[in-house]
């Protein structure tokens, strides 16, 4: 009776594709059986692993109960077949045991790509000198994504040639107006003279058993700020001015703001930056009310709910009002003046960028962008209002947006793969709209996997600066934090007119490990591809030039040197 093997080496690229290979080098499938033997007697090899990652797992299953005696009848190519599935065994295992890896075997690549940096830059919120305790094996570059690249490359032509930095036209205080009376009926013309931040009082209607706050926005839809509330309702009471027969409490607005951007450092420039005695942050760090609470939206994807009034963002400033009205109301001028140079701050990352909400609220719109921008209304009513700005490598932002963000599945092939797919959709738009009208495009900005559109700083500073004096801007790099903490903290404490710090404090403040630094489980996955990286920064190059030029530092450009 005749005997047979059939060889099964199974790549699986991806999870997605299967291939198989018989022994005889043409196709095998997997519901065929030797005619000779009918099932019986195989040897069946398994190769299970990543595309061209060259990670594999092997699994030798013998069926039947043939002697090894019986491999001396095979034919000779059968024969070599086997003896080459067996030493494939043996370079996956020496790999797997020289690698010390746990979760997969690594045999390493022989190709390398010196034409694509690879070094990553900083992560969120550390030194330099962290980095250089965290060494990743080397990667295997995906040799299909480096072919792919001169496709890639043709779509960001077709993007860059399209790119138009045009000025916005701005809309009438009247149409500002029309689109949100309650908030221009709430917020007054001017502010308190001897106040720093911009505050008033208002007059209070309720009682003494009145919960000023039972029906604030923040308290229904959140747990976890009840307790922030519970604290500020029992001191509620203590800090109404009487006159008249009337209560009154005071009400404030942030003097400023840290607007952007998201996994760019501003929590760690926020947590920081609280220390100082004379600044006070609102209850919750990011309210998102300018871009988001406002209209409704707690997530974009699970729909609108109800607006947020302006009076449940007033209520998140309550403790640094107390404060200051207890200065106000201070006999003292020591204590007076004490209190009043409080300087109230906001620290939403959505409010440079996220405008995602004006297509549900706005008409008359020109050419698909938006007629009224987040920037309009804090203009309105603060026009001297002073905007921080923390920047960081767009490249190293996305990346570090995507890993933050990703639930699963998380990989340097993955985030290529949605690198790419939101290129391609980013260029469908501009071969139809304007820059700005695809940078504020809602549509768009849901169907993209990744959030390519944050990283366009340029874009938005422009539009900011239709508004605001560039004097009222102060632009950081994330870079440059994580290389001298305490110099950035000088500039902002000077752009605030902050006092100065004694010893203690400012080494507290700098001294002090970083803040939202990356996940121990996300620095596994090591840094993006070279060929993903070159590929942004071919992406994001005009919008860093165009930055660095507005700015008039080439430190924004993001050279790789």
């Amino acid at each position: 009776m005749r005997h047979c093997i059939n060889c099964c080496i199974q790549l699986l690229p991806n999870n997605e594709h299967k291939q198989q290979v018989g022994c005889g080098g043409g196709p095998l499938h997997s519901h065929l059986e030797c005619p000779a033997c009918k099932g019986e007697n195989k040897i069946v090899l398994r190769v299970d692993g990543k595309q061209m990652n060259l990670l594999a797992v092997l699994e030798v299953r013998a069926e039947g109960n043939e002697s090894w005696g019986r491999f001396l009848r095979f034919k000779k190519g059968k024969r070599c077949s086997l003896v080459f599935g067996l030493m494939i065994m043996t370079l996956v295992m020496a790999s797997y045991i020289l690698s010390g890896a746990h979760q997969e075997l690594l045999i390493s690549s022989p190709f390398h790509y010196g034409a694509f940096p690879s070094n990553p830059s900083l992560m969120d919120g550390e030194n330099p000198s962290d980095t250089k305790e965290h060494h990743h094996q080397p990667s295997v570059n995906n040799i299909s994504y480096v072919k792919d690249y001169p496709s890639i490359k043709l779509i960001i032509n077709s993007i860059t040639a399209r790119i138009e930095f045009t000025t916005r036209q701005l809309p009438d205080l009247e149409d500002l107006k029309k689109q949100e009376l309650h908030m221009f009926s709430v917020i007054p013309n001017k502010f308190l003279p001897n106040s720093k931040s911009p505050c008033w009082y208002e007059e209070f209607t309720g009682r003494n058993t009145t919960d000023p706050y039972l029906t604030n926005s923040y308290v229904l839809y959140s747990k976890r700020f009840r307790s922030t509330f519970d604290a500020l309702r029992k001191a509620f009471w203590g800090h109404l001015s009487h006159a008249s027969g009337k209560h009154f409490r005071l009400r404030c607005l942030p003097r400023f703001y840290i607007i952007g951007q998201p996994k760019c450092g501003t929590t760690d420039l926020y947590d920081r930056l609280r220390l100082h005695p004379e600044v006070k942050f609102s209850a919750i760090k990011e309210p998102h009310w300018w871009t988001r609470k406002r209209f409704g939206i707690v997530r974009l994807r699970d729909g609108l709910r109800d607006r947020y009034p302006v009076e449940d963002y007033l209520d998140l400033f309550d403790l640094a009002a107390h404060q200051i009205h207890q200065g106000l109301q201070a006999s003292s001028a020591e204590e007076q003046s004490r209190m009043t140079r409080i300087i109230i701050g906001e620290a939403s990352a959505s409010t440079m960028w996220d405008n995602n909400a004006w297509t549900f609220f706005y008409d008359n719109s020109t050419d698909g962008e938006p007629p009224f921008l987040t920037q309009d209304f804090i203009h309105a009513f603060q026009p001297d209002a002073k905007l921080i700005v923390m920047l960081r490598d767009p490249v190293e932002r996305l990346y570090s947006d995507y890993l933050y963000f990703a639930s699963s599945n998380k990989s340097a092939d993955d985030f290529h793969e949605k690198v790419t797919e939101a290129l391609q959709l980013f260029e469908n738009c501009m071969l139809d709209y304007s820059l700005r009208a695809c940078v504020y495009n809602n549509t768009l900005n849901n169907a993209m996997p990744v959030r390519l559109q944050v990283g366009l700083y340029a874009v938005y500073l422009l539009d900011w600066l239709t508004v605001f004096n560039k004097e009222q801007f102060l632009v950081l790099r994330l870079e440059d934090h994580a290389s001298n903490v305490k110099y950035t903290m000088h500039r902002v404490f000077q752009f605030l007119n902050l006092g100065p710090l004694g010893e203690k404090q400012e080494t507290l403040m700098t001294k002090s490990p970083a803040s939202n630094a990356r996940r121990p489980e996300d620095r596994n996955l090591g840094p993006m591809w070279p060929v993903t990286q070159k590929i942004l920064q071919d992406f994001y190059g005009p919008f860093n030039a165009r930055l660095a030029q507005v700015l008039a530092d080439e430190a924004f450009a993001w050279k790789k040197t």
